[in-house]
């Protein structure tokens, strides 16, 4: 048997765990009808099959009809989802994972105007600052019938099978009766710590009263809310010593923090730039004082602080969830010593961020997560080995690149600068993003174990490619920054990749018109910023940054609030004239009838890019499929099969910002689904 920390067994009072890793309950959004239906089943199977411990699902499934979901969960209340639910248990079952299922009512962090309309409950009318509904305070005979929702939802998981089932405290309607800034009802169900309490071992007792005293039952809650009047780290503590001193649950599953505000969720859920690991310790105190079973997640990227995590017996099961997401494979490749394969989580949380604005996880740089149906998380090998050129050393052209090598196929790139990478190299030049460049890195490394020729400082014409004799080419060669957008004065202004690169100087006295809303523009916010510049954003949107989303926004504002930043909405930049040794910028509104002018010394224009398409449309003529893509074939897994020119020696594709601009997980999808069946 192995030594190492992460792959000893570990027992849950009747469970054998296979070893310490866990995927922690987290909702990716990709229930149907509120049901864990093929999708969601293929996404936790993936991890069963590569060897994870235990995988739990849904987070944050609803045990009541008035705990609308917000982002797509799993409806608990419902007596179909038994039937669903089994058939997850079973297959990952018949892989030696164990699945248990999380719990709750969110009670005020929801919305009144989802699914039934019914109004939102909590302890107090305080409301949720992120879903910004009022609640109605809780009446005796809510609290009674929310307690038997829990007990029936957890008799529903039992049914079905599950190994456990988790309660989420934090944040939802439990800890909403913990805290004193959320509870403020007379006894018994508030003031002391210990009326606070009563309504979750309420719900406890009844979850055992209907399941018994074998089933498995744990409990995710912060242990210090970390704001001010708020509950603190004593009284955490003491949470924890009165739920292992109950009897009630079997294990606790810490965390630190509070999830009401964006900062507070992104402190709780670090993202890239941020600390790894950073409540790993807080979680080892609970561990200690309590000598009971701990589970922890937030930020554990790599195998490295999940091993130390065991190791130093902080936890007994370590949660490596986004991990999981960009590497479904991870628990294989540790068993197998092949850590240096695994596909790094970069922390860009393209996945979370995703789910808060309603869409479902995808992992910024692994586009086959959340699509087990058809996209492979192992590449098979081709029937037969092709010639494939591939022009661009992006991250289309990299994943291009990786996938057909692992296909097998003979593969050639040309990249015109001296390193591959693409636009992610700008991003990764800012300290706070430099993780980004991993996505390059680890498809590089095996590319190389693979025999990819790559020709860099090489700017491909069609001579060029034609040269390699190829079976397929696939054009990648991105865009380039569009910054003519202005009625007078394009010659006068600069992209936003001219201050990242470090060829346009700051100035002092700068205006940045963000009419993409990516983080282009914050970044070059951020460095002009740091210089001690003035710096005023403008964008015709009604909110700036759209694309940057909620959780990769806080890095950006603690930075630039705290500086001589502007931000301005709803006003579109028209045009730009000398006027001395200044710049006049001149606003406008899509709202027509109204202007404005600004004096500054320097103008940023963040517009996207337009394709760098030249190539391709040189060697369209030549090709087969005449550039053509079968659409249906692309979406449904199928392969490319159009001929339009039989004289073609070649078929011939573009892929990410050659095509359109778009974003880094757009261009590997692009990748992926086009060359996994060349």
């Amino acid at each position: 048997m192995s030594n190492d920390p992460l792959l000893q067994p570990f027992r849950l009072k009747h469970l054998t765990l296979k070893n310490r890793i866990m995927i922690t309950s987290h909702e990716p959004a990709y229930p149907e009808d509120g049901m864990p239906k093929e999708r969601y089943r293929a996404y936790h199977v993936e991890r069963a099959k590569a060897g994870v411990a235990l995988t739990m699902t849904a987070g944050s499934a609803s045990v009541a009809r008035d705990s609308p979901p917000v982002f797509n969960n799993i409806l608990a209340w419902k007596d179909e989802v038994v039937g669903w639910m089994k058939q997850l248990v079973d297959e990952c079952h018949d892989h030696g994972a164990a699945v248990m299922i999380q719990l709750t009512h969110l009670g005020r962090r929801t919305r009144w105007d989802k699914a039934d309309w019914l109004p939102v409950v909590a302890p107090s009318h305080e409301r949720e600052a992120a879903h910004r509904a009022f609640p109605k305070r809780l009446e005796d005979w809510d609290i009674a019938r929310i307690i038997e929702d829990f007990a029936d939802a957890a008799e529903r998981m039992k049914a079905a099978g599950v190994d456990g089932i988790e309660l989420e405290a934090y944040g939802h309607l439990l800890e909403q009766f913990w805290s004193p800034l959320t509870n403020d009802l007379e006894a018994p169900w508030g003031g002391s710590l210990d009326n606070r309490l009563r309504f979750t071992f309420d719900v406890l007792r009844a979850i055992r009263q209907r399941c018994g005293e074998e089933f498995i039952v744990g409990l995710r809650y912060t242990g210090d809310q970390d704001l001010p009047g708020g509950m603190t780290k004593a009284e955490g503590m003491e949470v924890s010593q009165k739920l292992k001193a109950s009897g009630l649950v079997d294990f606790l599953n810490v965390v630190k923090g509070h999830i009401d505000t964006d900062p507070g969720l992104t402190d709780l859920i670090p993202i890239q730039g941020m600390r790894s690991a950073p409540h790993l310790d807080f979680a080892g105190e609970i561990r200690a004082a309590t000598n009971f079973p701990t589970f922890h997640a937030a930020r554990i990227p790599d195998v490295a602080t999940a091993r130390h995590a065991i190791a130093s017996g902080k936890l007994d099961m370590v949660g490596m969830t986004r991990a999981h997401m960009a590497d479904p494979h991870l628990v294989r490749k540790v068993i197998e010593g092949r850590e240096d394969d695994i596909r790094p989580c970069v922390g860009a949380n393209y996945c979370l961020d995703r789910i808060y604005q309603g869409g479902m996880a995808f992992c910024l740089h692994n586009a086959a997560t959340g699509r087990e149906e058809t996209m492979p998380q192992t590449i098979p090998a081709a029937p037969s080995r092709k010639r494939i050129t591939i022009v661009g050393a992006g991250p289309a052209g990299m994943e291009a690149a990786r996938v057909a090598a692992e296909r097998g196929h003979e593969v050639t790139v040309f990249e015109a600068a001296d390193q591959p990478g693409g636009q992610i190299c700008l991003t990764a030049l800012q300290e706070r993003r430099r993780e980004m460049i991993s996505i390059i890195d680890w498809r590089m490394a095996q590319c190389e174990k693979r025999g990819v020729r790559f020709h860099f400082n090489t700017f491909a014409d069609a001579g060029a490619v034609l040269a390699t004799r190829p079976d397929e080419v696939i054009v990648a060669t991105g865009g380039l920054p569009h910054t003519d957008v202005l009625v007078e004065g394009n010659d006068l202004v600069h992209s936003a990749w001219d201050i990242l690169s470090g060829d346009v100087k700051p100035g002092t006295n700068v205006l940045i018109f963000d009419d993409a809303g990516d983080h282009a523009a914050l970044q070059a916010a951020d460095v002009i910023s740091a210089t001690g510049a003035a710096v005023e954003i403008v964008t015709p949107d009604r909110s700036f940054s759209p694309e940057i989303m909620a959780m990769n926004l806080v890095p950006y504002m603690r930075a630039l609030q705290g500086r001589n930043t502007t931000f301005t909405v709803t006003w579109r930049l028209m045009s730009v004239v000398r006027e001395g040794n200044q710049l006049r910028a001149t606003l406008g509104s899509d709202y027509g009838g109204v202007r404005r002018d600004r004096l500054v010394d320097q103008v940023i224009v963040n517009h996207g890019t337009r394709p760098l398409d030249e190539l391709y449309f040189e060697l369209k003529p030549q090709s087969s499929n005449l550039g053509e893509v079968d659409y249906d074939a692309l979406t449904t897994g199928g392969r490319q099969e159009v001929t339009r020119n039989p004289e073609g020696r070649f078929r011939l594709f573009r892929i990410g910002d050659a095509v359109a601009a778009r974003n880094t997980h757009a261009a590997i999808y692009d990748a992926l689904r086009l060359v996994k069946d060349l």
